[in-house]
This record gives structure tokens, C-alpha cells and sequence, in this order.
């Protein structure tokens, strides 16, 4: 069925930003910081991450274009490789999401009882704030993508401006000392380890741009080819910008050395502004991103199940539309149950999913390398506009290479969890064969 409701280009923009500015650009510098000893490898992780991950966005652009359908993050995998491989690796994609999603629920309800309470609560209060949530951006969700949309906008452009404010911060003149610091080693430069050190950044750095690859799931849903390109390259270009600012201003703000392993370094911004009452506007800002990412988890991992399904991979009904909201009922329902259903688990579930580090490595360099495939067979060859058109497959060959990269360095780093990662592959591979290909054979 062909969806009524399209996504314009701001709405598009906005899906993309959500999608990669989650809650990590407010503490994950300080992780970085300590990993990479000087400034200058510092920035300089940060610029080649941004570098790659526009070559990301155009890549996942035309990749959009060439396959405009709903569920596209399965498509590319099961219609360029194997319906094995889209099945596999999707369904630990929607696992991963679900319980990422429920312990970013969970710290935001942290934020709730320390912006109401001035202190953690308890489990029960934590649980109930965290499924109450996802169970408002399941209604959202229920009354179609328009309303979804409409009010991802408004939290992302609050989002947004809530950054814009803690990147002022820097025209103070104010120097924040931190309250505190996580554990984590501090790497110094010896004069002789800057690639050790710049790719220990750039592996922390490439998961905080991630993200955007998930907006070729709205492929079906957006009004023209040509938004969906510029969609995706806008969105980079807006978050390239407020992350090299922000980082700019936490080291003028707060001080390099200072900011290494340094905790709530985006409560030190508010600090700047607010004095003792920052820490509240920021306990804000945080529940605002947080409601933002459920929304946009909400409004993608669905129609994912959607593709899956009539692929024959997920039972039929998930491919039902509401016939007046065109919501995906029995998705979006689902899903919701299992993000509420894993927040009784705690954050805990979030060492669990070291293995997703991984997988999320060879997900995107993968999937990228669909556009050589889609390309090869002139799939969508008149629906590709654009003046890069030409060079794209540069930016995706590059883009392909700095993923596969990432992933040898979290084996390197990781090595348990990339074993976890590759397992899980291999028993959800095994679980396709047994019963999906056997049930194809059969019914051929």
C-alpha cells in the first residue's frame, strides 16, 4: 500500500539528527579526551569521524534513492547479499535497539528524579517513568507519521537549541572546574603513539556520529528522491557543525587536561550560564533527548518489522496499516512491549550489549557496499539526482574501508564481544536455514 503521508525535507533533516545525537555527545568527549592526550588528535579524530560520516550520508543517500521503500535497512541486505543476511542481521538490530532503547529510557528517568528530587529514586519509580515514555510515544506513533513527525521536529529543534545554548557558554569567560571523574585510564602522548592514540579516539568517535544509516527505512515515505539526498546531507552538515562547536567549547570551557574522564561535562556548560541551577536546566535538556530517541527508535525499528515481514520473515499481521493513520499497529505495539518488558532487566542490559559495538561495525560497512551492488545493476539509476553523483562511490569506498578499520580495532579492543557478535551471527543464520529457506524449499 502506497503511504499518503510523505516527509518533507525538514522532517527528514530532523529524523537524521535525532538519530545520531543521542545523549553520548554530553559525556562521551571526556572518554575521548582521555584517550587521545593532546588537543590536537583530539579535534582531529573528531574532523576525520565527521569527514566519514558525511561520506556516509551521501552513500546512504543514494542508497535511499536506488531503493526507496519502507523497511530500506533490511531491503539492502536481503535484495543485494541474502534474505539470510537481512534476516540475521536485522533481527539482532531490532533486539539491540529494543534493550538500548529501554536503558536510555532508564537513564532518563534518572534525570526525572534528579530534576524533581534533586536525587535517584528507586527502582519501581525508575521503571515507571521509563515504560510511561515509551507508552506516550506509542500513542504518538498511533496516529500516524504525520503527528510522529511533526512532533520529532519540535523536540529535535528544542534539542538543538538547548546545544546552541551550552556551545554560547563559551562567550562567558567562565572556567568550570569538574565535580567529579569516571574511571578509565588517561593515555599521554609520548611523541612516538599518535596512531595509537588517534585510533583509539576515532573508535569511540565513529559511535558517537552514528545512527543516520537508519533513515533509509522511511525510503517509502518521503516526497521526492531528491529530499532524501538533500535530507541526509543536511542533517550531517547541522550535526558536524554542533559537534566540533561543543567540543570546541568543552575544551575552552572546562579545559583539556581537565575534561579527561571528567563526569556530566554537559552539566558544566549549563554551570556556565545557570551557576548552582545549571545542573537542573541540564537534568532537562537530558529528558528532552531522551524523549526525542524514543520517538525516532519508535518511529524506525517498526517499519523495519514491516519490511521483514512481507519478505515472510515476520508473521503477516506486522504488515497491517491502520487504514486511517497508516500506523503500524502491530509493530509498533510489539515493540513497545518488548522496550517496556526489558526495563525491568535495569541498565544492567546495556554490558550485555557490548556485542552490538561490533555488529554495528560490520552493519555499516556492509551495508554501505550495497550501493556497488545496487549501482552494478542500474537499480534506481533514473531516480539518482544530484551533483555528486559521480563521486559517491569515492566517499562510500572510503566510507566501507573506515568501518571495516573500526571493527579490526574493536576485535583488537573488544575481543569478547566481537566473539559474542560473530556467534550471534552464526546462530541466527542457523535459525534461518533450519526454518525459513526449508519452508521456502518446500513451499517451491
Amino acid at each position: 500500500m502506497q503511504s499518503k503521508q510523505k516527509l518533507n525535507l525538514f522532517s527528514l533533516t530532523m529524523i537524521v539528527v535525532s538519530l545520531v545525537i543521542g545523549m553520548g555527545i554530553f559525556k562521551t568527549p571526556a572518554t575521548i579526551a582521555a584517550k587521545s592526550g593532546t588537543p590536537t588528535i583530539f579535534f582531529i579524530a573528531w574532523i576525520i569521524g565527521g569527514f566519514v560520516a558525511l561520506c556516509g550520508a551521501l552513500t546512504y543517500a543514494e542508497i535511499g534513492q536506488r531503493l526507496p521503500v519502507m523497511g530500506g535497512y533490511y531491503k539492502i541486505f536481503a535484495h543485494c547479499y541474502h534474505p539470510a543476511i537481512g534476516f540475521t542481521v536485522n533481527v539482532l538490530i531490532l533486539v539491540s535497539n529494543a534493550a538500548s532503547l529501554a536503558v536510555v529510557a532508564l537513564i532518563g528517568a534518572d534525570y526525572v528524579s534528579d530534576l524533581l528530587y534533586g536525587k535517584p529514586s528507586g527502582t519501581f519509580f525508575n521503571v515507571a517513568v521509563s515504560a510511561t515514555a515509551v507508552a506516550l510515544f506509542y500513542g504518538v506513533n498511533l496516529l500516524g507519521l504525520k503527528t510522529s513527525s511533526r512532533t520529532q521536529n519540535f523536540l529535535t529543534v528544542v534539542k538543538i537549541a538547548l546545544i546552541l545554548l551550552l556551545i554560547s557558554t563559551i562567550y562567558t569567560g567562565i572556567i568550570v572546574e569538574p565535580h567529579g571523574y569516571n574511571e578509565g585510564n588517561i593515555y599521554k602522548y609520548n611523541g612516538n603513539n599518535t596512531g595509537l592514540l588517534l585510533i583509539l579516539s576515532l573508535v569511540a568517535v565513529s559511535f558517537t556520529y552514528g545512527g543516520y544509516q537508519q533513515t533509509i527505512n522511511f525510503g517509502g515515505e518521503i516526497k521526492s528522491s531528491a529530499t532524501m539526498q538533500k535530507g541526509v546531507v543536511i542533517g550531517i552538515l547541522i550535526v558536524l557543525f554542533l559537534y566540533l562547536s561543543i567540543n570546541y567549547t568543552y575544551v575552552k570551557v572546562i579545559g583539556f587536561e581537565k575534561m579527561q574522564n571528567a563526569n556530566a561535562i554537559g552539566s558544566l556548560l549549563c554551570e556556565a550560564w545557570f551557576g548552582k541551577a545549571g545542573a537542573k536546566v541540564f537534568d532537562l535538556s537530558m529528558v528532552l533527548s531522551v524523549l526525542a530517541y524514543v520517538n525516532v527508535i519508535l518511529l524506525s525499528n517498526p517499519r523495519v518489522m514491516y519490511a521483514m515481514s512481507e519478505d515472510g520473515m515476520l508473521p503477516k499481521i506486522f504488515t497491517y496499516r491502520h487504514p486511517k493513520t497508516e500506523a503500524l499497529v502491530p509493530g509498533l505495539t510489539v515493540y513497545a512491549l518488548m522496550t517496556i518488558a526489558v526495563t525491568f532487566f535495569g541498565k544492567g542490559v546495556d554490558n550485555v550489549l557490548s556485542f552490538s559495538i561490533f555488529l554495528d561495525c560490520i552493519g555499516m560497512s556492509t551495508s554501505a557496499a550495497t550501493l556497488f551492488i545496487l549501482r552494478k545493476r542500474k537499480q534506481g539509476n533514473e531516480l539518482v539526482t544530484g551533483s555528486f553523483k559521480k563521486i559517491v562511490p569515492v566517499f562510500t569506498l572510503l566510507f566501507v574501508i573506515a568501518y571495516a578499520f573500526v571493527a579490526i580495532a574493536v576485535i583488537i579492543d573488544k575481543p569478547i564481544a566481537a566473539l559474542i557478535g560473530i556467534s550471534l551471527l552464526v546462530l541466527f543464520l542457523l535459525v534461518y536455514f533450519i526454518f525459513y529457506h526449508q519452508k521456502k524449499v518446500v513451499s517451491s
